[in-house]
């Protein structure tokens, strides 16, 4: 009865788009990050591990609510370096020396993404493979066991859980519409998985740019865990434009395959 008369309230509703339209936009690092390490997995496992990753995103998630009260004391402090920062225009110290369980969370995670994006970035420039991988010379990359690539996945579920719930709660006191929400956006997660993993194999330039994403998103967590808060809206307009120019790339390229196959005399028009 009191599910009934928490749904039936406009506000809920309100709630739970604006939830499920923030959690599609930070699920996005989850999903491009899924879909360049299962690519790199032999053509029978990939969408396995895209479906396992994304389902241990979901438990994740739901497990961090029903532990909601342990969740958000990771943010009361637990190291402090006892270290002033560069003072800030008002005085402040400009970045933070007490360190919470989220900021070690983040910064951790942020760590292992510039880690694990410079690795992938150097295996496209210069294919060589590092120790538990393996060369694909068909593909003119390497290709790693299907364990490393679920470990791998699930390190980087874990940081983008606490992140996604703790924003979560900052926005509603309702569990079952924080549920409600995750549930909905994983499962969006899972259908735009396959096409979008697809699209990167198919545009290696992708890979690079995706690859780029990473790397900023790995700064951004370092930065946040510091408690230099950078505007979201700022990084997802970036990787928005960065996009855009992309597949503006990516089309410009394809018309010009379609003119060299209609024959040598046809040309696209400019």
């Amino acid at each position: 009865m009191d599910l009934l008369a928490l749904f039936s309230d406009p506000a809920t509703w309100a709630a739970l788009i604006t939830l499920i339209t923030l959690e599609v936009v930070l699920g996005i690092d989850n999903l491009v990050f899924i879909a360049i390490l299962s690519n790199k997995l032999p053509p029978e496992q990939q969408q396995r591990a895209r479906r396992i990753g994304l389902i241990l995103a979901l438990v994740m998630r739901i497990a961090l609510l029903m532990l909601i009260g342990w969740l958000v004391t990771l943010q009361a402090p637990m190291i402090d370096l006892g270290l002033s920062g560069t003072p800030g225009p008002h005085g402040e110290p400009s970045f933070e020396t007490a360190f919470s369980g989220r900021d070690l969370i983040l910064i951790a995670g942020g760590l292992f993404l510039l880690w694990k994006a410079t690795t992938e970035i150097h295996h496209n420039i210069d294919a060589e493979p590092a120790s538990g991988e393996l060369l694909d010379h068909d593909k003119g990359g390497v290709v790693i066991g299907f364990a490393a690539a679920i470990a791998q996945i699930i390190a980087l579920d874990v940081v983008f859980s606490v992140d996604s719930i703790l924003t979560a709660v900052g926005m509603t006191d309702e569990i079952p519409i924080m549920v409600a929400a995750v549930v909905i956006t994983v499962g969006i997660m899972l259908v735009a998985a396959d096409p979008l993993a697809k699209f990167i194999e198919q545009n290696p330039t992708l890979v690079m740019l995706a690859l780029a994403f990473l790397v900023m998103i790995g700064l951004v967590l370092i930065a946040d865990g510091f408690g230099v808060h950078i505007p979201k809206g700022y990084v997802y307009a970036a990787m928005g434009f960065s996009g855009l120019v992309e597949t503006l790339n990516i089309m410009s390229r394809n018309r010009r395959a379609r003119a060299r196959v209609a024959g040598p005399g046809i040309t696209p028009k400019e």
